[in-house]
């Protein structure tokens, strides 16, 4: 028998897929020959997803200890339900702890999105006071010569990354060097005193700016005694306001801060910044702008989709040179620029901004590490598609970020998207660094990929675009590009999702849209594969593109379909876990001399940059540096028995992606082969999940 595998120990999937029946493939759990029942409400829909949480625990990682509350209910026209649930634990929020429960129709659990990597278990007492925290935080804020306004602490668990700890999450209310509003969050080891990781809940656009005029445009006023006020309400009651030189009081421009720009004959500025209400029209047609794109393109309803507008405040601060979205006050601010300057008034700047707001209200991507990455990505995305839908021949669109801002005095933009490493400090491919870096940086990885999603490799009069493999992609445009991206931030990336999730998510997304077999699927896998994020488990079902996978039932989802294995190798025990969904193969772990193995034959192409991948945890009872136990990752061709890598009790690690090299194989019919050994004392386990064969 084997020993239990120590799950606290693994680094689970973003995505985890519920087999509703033991036994059964998930594919065999519904019949679709049954009516379609009536679309849910969204109460309802709210109240079944907790009561699947309920049934099926493991699928959220849920402990007796955890409570659930809505975060956001999307139900698709078919009445699939997808809902995104906060959680608590012993009453205290769980960063990184939410889940996104998936339906049928009817209400029938499909799958979870996630990222917490097991059940919570920790002790809520703290160690450390709040004060205490309070003065490390306010220590960290002050260092940066900000000035403070107002500190609050709350205990949370972060469960954002590694293992779950108590935290205490402080904010420090206050403004920046720059005038900026600042929201700085520092969490603080609760038992440590230590401070684990900060980020900033303002999203300035990360730049001095020059700024620019969007022309003659018409803009949605609102009549009021003796003239109009610039306020659109047929967008919300979105309103354009002047600070009038100030900062907000406390950092957080409270409702009716500001003065009302207000005309009697209705025409706005002179088109110079002689008149203040020129610049009041470039943010208001912003506003305009990206309600259009967001209500045209996607259905969304306003920024948190609940029909009401943003405001924007113009002429904020003093010689303010940068602008940005504040999500506590729901509202954007633009600075006149330093002296000789323009006002930071560019369109994808402002699309780019209120975009965060969108991220907030849904997947609610935590501002740092690779999450941090994605959720500035995201807005440049959108602020980039905003500029297209709005088609102002006085900024003509393109994939350049803030071009007319002239950040570097030469012409040059803020972030390119066909190459971002161009402008010196952000990454066009993923590396395991990606995560350290400031979101503004990692955010090339995003935005490389969308560009290649939407245009395609090499040179185009967009750009000219390299990827990291050497492959050759073609666009699907920014149309179906941004659909599959807006259904992947909306329906499934949660809080501490990182790009292997938003690979997993944007295909998953693509299927929802266009099918397992579309063009559109198939873009979106040689995408990803060409920034250097590797496969996953999810695939598009297609072997006709380079970078799609190769295995069949690559994460024995399907039990043994397709598969060799020794008895008991493929299992959906709970005594250990998978990656992702329900199955994986768990070799070894008996404590007795034995030996399993794993494999499928699969034939190499001749072309493209062949690789195995997988996920591997090992959990051992051995110490010590000396080899006792091992897994082998091989080859079997013609007779020959070839052993890529050699894995063993010394290394003991959760879930971590493995890549190694087929290219010796082209054109070949092979075995993918793993042969774990152990020898006649103390159990080692060897787990496998997520696995693939590629070509991209």
């Amino acid at each position: 028998m084997k020993r239990p595998f120590l799950v606290g120990s693994l680094s689970l999937a973003v995505s985890g897929l519920l087999i509703t029946m033991a036994g059964v493939p998930a594919s065999a759990a519904g019949d679709s020959r049954r009516p379609s029942p009536p679309k849910a409400s969204t109460s309802e829909a709210l109240r079944d997803a907790k009561q699947s949480v309920a049934d099926h625990p493991r699928a959220a990682r849920a402990s007796s200890f955890d409570t659930f509350s809505s975060q956001a209910v999307r139900i698709d026209k078919d009445g699939t339900r997808h809902v995104h649930l906060d959680r608590t634990y012993r009453g205290l929020p769980v960063l990184g702890g939410d889940v996104v429960v998936h339906s049928a129709p009817d209400g029938n659990l499909r799958e979870t999105t996630l990222t917490l990597k097991s059940p919570l278990s920790l002790s809520t007492d703290a160690k450390v006071s709040a004060k205490k925290a309070e003065r490390t935080a306010e220590k960290r804020f002050k260092a940066k010569r900000g000035t403070t306004h107002t500190t609050s602490s709350k205990l949370v668990v972060d469960a954002l990354s590694g293992k779950p700890r108590l935290a205490w999450r402080v904010v420090v209310d206050g403004i920046a060097p720059d005038q900026s509003p600042s929201h700085l969050n520092v969490l603080v080891d609760a038992r440590t005193g230590k401070t684990v990781r900060t980020w900033n809940d303002f999203h300035t656009a990360d730049g001095t700016g020059h700024g620019f005029q969007v022309g003659d445009v018409t803009v949605s006023t609102t009549a009021v005694s003796g003239g109009y006020q610039l306020k659109d309400g047929s967008r919300g009651n979105g309103e354009t306001r002047d600070a009038e030189n100030l900062t907000a009081p406390n950092d957080i421009p409270p409702p009716g801060w500001g003065k009302a720009f207000t005309d009697s004959d209705n025409v706005w500025g002179n088109g110079a910044l002689t008149d203040r209400a020129t610049t009041a029209v470039d943010a208001h047609y912003g506003i305009q702008q990206t309600w259009d794109y967001f209500k045209s393109v996607h259905g969304r309803n306003g920024i948190k989709n609940d029909g009401v507008g943003a405001r924007s405040f113009v002429h904020y601060g003093q010689n303010y040179d940068n602008a940005g979205w504040d999500d506590t006050s729901f509202s954007m601010i633009y600075g006149d620029g330093a002296p000789g300057q323009k006002p930071f008034t560019q369109l994808d700047v402002a699309g780019h901004e209120m975009s965060h707001g969108v991220t907030s209200a849904t997947a609610d991507l935590i501002y740092e590490g690779e999450s941090g990455g994605l959720n500035e990505s995201t807005s440049d995305i959108f602020g980039t598609l905003v500029e297209f839908n709005a088609a102002n021949p006085k900024d003509a669109p393109d994939y350049l970020i803030g071009e007319k801002i002239d950040i570097n005095g030469n012409g040059t933009p803020l972030r390119w998207m066909d190459d971002p490493k161009k402008d010196g400090v952000s990454q066009s491919c993923w590396t395991t660094n990606t995560k350290n870096l400031n979101p503004h940086f990692s955010s090339g990885v995003g935005n490389h990929f969308f560009y290649l999603l939407a245009v395609g490799s090499g040179q185009s009069s967009w750009g000219n675009s390299p990827t990291c493999n050497g492959s050759s992609v073609t666009g699907i445009g920014n149309a179906a590009a941004g659909k599959i991206w807006y259904r992947t931030l909306t329906t499934y990336l949660t809080s501490g999702s990182n790009y292997a999730a938003a690979r997993t998510g944007s295909i998953k997304a693509a299927i929802d849209l266009y099918g397992a077999s579309s063009t559109q699927c198939a873009a979106v896998e040689k995408a990803w594969s060409a920034v250097a994020v590797a496969p996953t488990a999810t695939t598009c079902g297609t072997t006709t593109p380079g970078g799609s996978n190769l295995l069949k039932n690559p994460g024995f989802e399907s039990g043994t379909a397709n598969w060799t294995a020794s008895s008991g190798v493929i299992t959906n025990s709970a005594d250990g876990a998978p990656f992702a969904g329900s199955y994986y193969a768990w070799l070894n772990g008996y404590g007795t001399t034995h030996t399993d193995t794993l494999s499928q034959s699969v034939a190499i192409p001749s072309s493209g940059s062949p690789k195995l991948g997988f996920q591997l945890a090992i959990d051992t009872a051995e110490t010590g540096s000396t080899v006792y136990d091992t897994l082998k990752a091989q080859v079997v061709s013609g007779g020959t028995t070839t052993t890529l890598a050699t894995y063993s009790n010394t290394t003991p690690s959760g879930y971590t992606q493995r890549t190694l090299d087929l290219s010796a194989f082209k054109g070949r019919t092979v075995t993918i082969k793993f042969t774990g050994t152990e020898d006649s004392t103390l159990a080692t386990s060897f787990l496998v999940d997520d696995t693939a064969v590629t070509t991209g």
